[in-house]
């Protein structure tokens, strides 16, 4: 642990330095130019090859401890969130980090320059991949569905594109930590369909002929309380959510909207529960569409898996955090989160762990929410993270062995869980409406 802590403090400046620049270029998902820029520029200067993620933001890097063993993938995540509110939001983007991944990004950063000290891999075998990974957060659905159409990516997170793209196809596990308000895990956390819904109406003289006018807004509305009036068919062991916004309500206020847009996610503590409620949620949309003669295009893509952190990993993360920080109240919580994150995308094919480093306050993604210390949320945490990396691979990688070897897949390969999310796709109009009066509705 000295040889650790004495790695990890030779770059204090360093860690601390990127954590107040990644929070002062707070940047959204697909976005994160100045940030993977900040970040490839500081891994290159300590020495590190990268490959970076063509057209898109993120890189990864690859230590090669020199002797056979297992490949253990560290991640941060650069991306913010938007909270115009936030006093040191972005003025022209409501853009800030009250999501903690600046600290993340710092940590990964002095992950990295203590790695290179000398020593630090002696008593290590098999490889160390570190991967600054772009858009976490599920937001700007309609942005990221046009970078989509343009091909620019495949899928809406960040994981689930850099394992489309390959970048994890080596690795057996991989380990996360999140900034949080203290050190803490949890048995994992819900997965999420991510929703696009475009009511589509007639536009018309909102003052001088409504009547020939068919309301999107209304349609909308009717939309909202009709998932509304479903929420109690929802079962409390799905954990489900559903919380759309209205992202465009109409033109001009003395015009009949024509075309109204909403974006949502659907969650759930599995697959199979984030399909049925979808299917419900559909079902209300288009019946609050049929109500006003509208049209309603609903636009379904796969979000992220349920996370479930592995048991074995939860005790790596529990004895690592005994030796790091022994002065620390580390807890363990038997609790499913009702949040989101594509760590669920890796949890399905290889043992993963998503803790959290205490260092902030406020609100996670409100306007009260900051980093107050930084030696927590990133120097220690990049302690803490390297010493879960030792207890994994020391030893000829005993633990890590073991833990892959008990480890049952929710899917046997990467591509098999690719192309089971490819079958949540689903877009188009769901109503046809016919000449006799008649209608027909596609739900799913």
């Amino acid at each position: 642990m000295q040889t650790i802590s004495a790695a990890v403090e030779k770059h204090r400046q360093l860690i601390l330095d990127a954590e107040r620049f990644i929070w002062n270029h707070a940047e959204t998902g697909y976005k994160e130019k100045e940030t993977s820029k900040y970040l490839e520029d500081a891994f290159k200067k300590l020495g590190y090859d990268l490959v970076l993620a063509e057209g898109i933001t993120g890189f990864y890097t690859v230590l090669d401890t020199g002797k056979p063993g297992p490949e253990v993938l560290i991640l941060g995540e650069m991306d913010s969130i938007i909270c115009p509110d936030h006093p040191e939001a972005n003025p022209e983007t409501g853009a800030v980090h009250s999501c903690g991944h600046n600290a993340q990004c710092a940590a990964l950063l002095g992950i990295a320059a203590a790695l290179k000290e000398p020593g630090m891999l002696d008593n290590l075998c098999g490889k160390i991949k570190l991967c600054a990974v772009p858009a976490e957060e599920l937001l700007e659905i309609e942005y990221r569905s046009n970078l989509k159409k343009e091909g620019k990516i495949k899928y809406f997170g960040g994981k689930s594109e850099f394992m489309h793209r390959g970048f994890f196809e080596t690795c057996d596990l991989a380990f996360m930590v999140h900034t949080s308000l203290t050190f803490t895990a949890r048995l994992g956390s819900v997965g999420c369909l991510a929703k696009n819904m475009i009511f589509k109406g007639k536009a018309s003289h909102a003052g001088g002929s409504p009547w020939n006018g068919v309301n999107a807004l209304y349609a909308a509305n009717c939309g909202l309380n009709a998932i509304n009036a479903i929420r109690e068919t929802f079962k409390e062991a799905d954990i489900i959510r559903v919380h759309p916004i209205i992202t465009h309500g109409g033109d001009m206020v003395n015009a009949i909207p024509g075309n109204v847009t909403l974006e949502s996610y659907v969650r759930g503590s599995s697959f199979e529960a984030i399909v049925e409620a979808n299917k419900k949620v559909n079902r209300a949309l288009c019946g609050a569409a049929l109500s006003l003669g509208a049209n309603i295009e609903i636009i379904d893509n796969p979000g992220y898996a349920p996370l479930v952190n592995d048991k074995n990993m939860i005790q790596v993360a529990i004895d690592a955090a005994e030796i790091a920080m022994p002065d620390v109240e580390f807890t363990f919580n038997n609790v499913i989160g009702s949040g989101s994150t594509d760590m669920g995308d890796l949890s399905t094919v290889m043992p993963v762990v998503h803790p959290y480093a205490g260092g902030s306050k406020g609100t996670s993604h409100g306007a009260d929410y900051y980093i107050v210390d930084p030696v927590s949320a990133c120097v220690t945490n990049a302690k803490w993270q390297i010493v879960m990396l030792n207890l994994l691979l020391k030893d000829d990688a005993k633990r890590a062995k073991e833990i892959i070897a008990d480890f049952k897949p929710l899917f046997a390969t990467q591509r098999d869980y690719l192309d089971y999310i490819d079958t949540l796709n689903c877009s188009g109009d769901r109503i046809t409406y016919n000449e006799d009066g008649t209608a027909e509705v596609k739900f799913e």
